[in-house]
């Protein structure tokens, strides 16, 4: 109970500190330089320049329509959690924006602007949160639709980033269209992490010397298919998934002088339980 508590603490903490760095990076970077980042934040900051009414209100008043559209599809949780994302990224929006930190070269801010806002929105989306309700309209089309999540929020950005060219100029579009490419890479690394899952599938004759040494090794244990090979005949498939920190290692073990394998090394987006086990019996 305790533990669990702790890490609920230590994940809404996480999602401030990601709000934090992605307010700063908006507030402070971005929109002193008028570039703007995607989907309700791109349009909050086109609507604030045109008005001048602050950026901060407009993200809480457009992410409310989706917040509510995407409560009975994505569960009260998600909702709960994106809406104190939003609400805390607004609010330190409101005191961020418009400060000025003196970085006027637009590659610059278009960089390290990119750079902290993806460390942001990473943090907050590892620990459940989100910042933007395009992603919730985008989960919930493409259970609709043909289109996946990645190409609707897509199809949004560009209509975002068209609009901007005409009121702001094309440069500031693409400088905006560079910060989106940089700001996703970032996001994408920062939360699936270190830990990013690869899917390993080891083809040798000698399969319990490869699982012992990669138990012994990685603390891993494999699944051993039987497998039919056009010219070598009956061989072993061992399949494995380990982190990206452990590839070197594996590399290792099947490049050693005894071991003689075929490997194939797959991304793996998700992993849905433990994947670390007691040793089993290898005969």
């Amino acid at each position: 109970m305790k533990k669990g508590i702790f890490h609920t603490i230590v994940s809404y903490l996480l999602i401030v500190i990601g709000c934090a760095i992605a307010a700063f990076s908006i507030g402070a970077i971005l929109i002193p330089n008028l570039i703007l980042d995607g989907g309700i934040n791109g349009v909050s900051i086109m609507l604030g320049q045109v008005t001048k009414i602050r950026t901060s209100i407009y993200i809480v008043l457009l992410n409310i329509p989706f917040l509510l559209l995407g409560y009975k599809t994505l569960g009260k949780e998600f909702v709960f959690k994106a809406l104190f994302a939003m609400v805390t990224f607004s609010g330190i929006l409101y005191f961020t924006e418009g400060l000025d930190i003196g970085i006027s070269d637009k590659l610059l801010a278009t960089i390290y602007g990119g750079m902290l806002l993806g460390f942001g929105v990473g943090l907050v989306i590892r620990y459940g949160g989100c910042l933007d309700g395009t992603e919730i309209a985008a989960i919930i089309l493409s259970k609709k639709t043909s289109f996946s999540v990645g190409q609707v929020v897509l199809i949004c950005n560009v209509f975002i980033y068209t609009t901007a060219g005409f009121l702001f100029g094309f440069d500031r579009a693409l400088y905006s269209l560079l910060t989106y490419f940089i700001t996703f890479k970032v996001i994408d690394f920062v939360s699936e992490g270190l830990e990013q899952g690869k899917a390993v599938l080891i083809v040798t004759n000698q399969s319990a010397q490869v699982a012992n040494h990669i138990y012994e090794r990685l603390g891993r244990t494999v699944t051993s298919l039987e497998g039919k090979g056009l010219i070598n005949g009956e061989t072993m498939i061992l399949y494995c998934v380990i982190t990206r920190l452990e590839l070197t290692e594996l590399r290792n073990i099947v490049n050693s002088d005894d071991i003689q394998a075929f490997v194939t090394v797959m991304d793996v987006s998700e992993i849905i339980g433990s994947h670390i086990k007691k040793k089993p019996e290898i005969g």
